[in-house]
């Protein structure tokens, strides 16, 4: 910014001009700053946020903890929520598996679909327990000291103002304690899966 009174031999007069030109790069240091704080609460506000996986119901049916059954079978009901707004989301197939110990109880597989914007799907689904691993399982229902683990692994694609996202992994991970009536022990009766940590991804490879 040049100021005509720099070119007058008045000192008051520089000085006036040097203030000016201060003021004016403040004046836009501050229209920058304020530029960018707009542009990263837009992007806060559109970036998309995961979905969140609840076990909202478990059991195992009382046909299936009669002693020295020979087949078991899980019903669950899994929530899938999707918290964005602005975003719909594409799920590739859903793996849903229950783990005892090391071995692997049951899997499902829910097929590909899309959740629009801010919808909550529920799956109500069942598991036929793997026959070698139901009656170590069952003998620990009935002392009241079983735990499953929860594994859910699929790729999602968000799609915000009309443009998809590229994929993103999903890899979750839950605990739950069954009791000796072949549902869900303990104050909380609802599931929520979270990121699967490096040993859950170790364990489950």
């Amino acid at each position: 910014m040049r100021c005509e009174s720099c070119e007058s031999s008045n000192p008051l007069d520089d000085e006036t001009c040097i203030a000016n030109t201060n003021n004016f790069y403040i004046w836009l240091l501050q229209v920058v700053a304020l530029l960018g704080i707009l542009a990263l609460s837009l992007w806060l506000i559109l970036r998309p946020r995961s979905p969140k996986y609840t076990i909202v119901d478990f059991s195992i049916p009382q046909s299936s903890l009669v002693k020295d059954g020979q087949n078991g079978t899980i019903l669950y009901n899994l929530e899938i929520e999707n918290p964005n707004a602005e975003s719909s989301i594409y799920y590739d197939d859903i793996l849903f598996t229950f783990y005892f110990g090391q071995d692997t109880v049951g899997e499902r597989t829910i097929p590909s679909f899309h959740q629009g914007k801010g919808k909550t799907r529920q799956v109500i689904d069942r598991v036929d327990v793997n026959p070698r691993v139901w009656k170590s399982l069952l003998n620990a229902i009935s002392n009241a000291t079983a735990e499953l683990k929860v594994g859910l692994s699929t790729k999602i694609r968000y799609k915000t103002w009309g443009k998809k996202s590229k994929h993103h992994k999903l890899d979750l991970e839950g605990q739950l304690k069954v009791g000796s009536d072949g549902k869900i022990s303990g104050k909380k009766k609802k599931i929520k899966l979270h990121h699967a940590s490096k040993k859950w991804r170790r364990y489950k490879a």
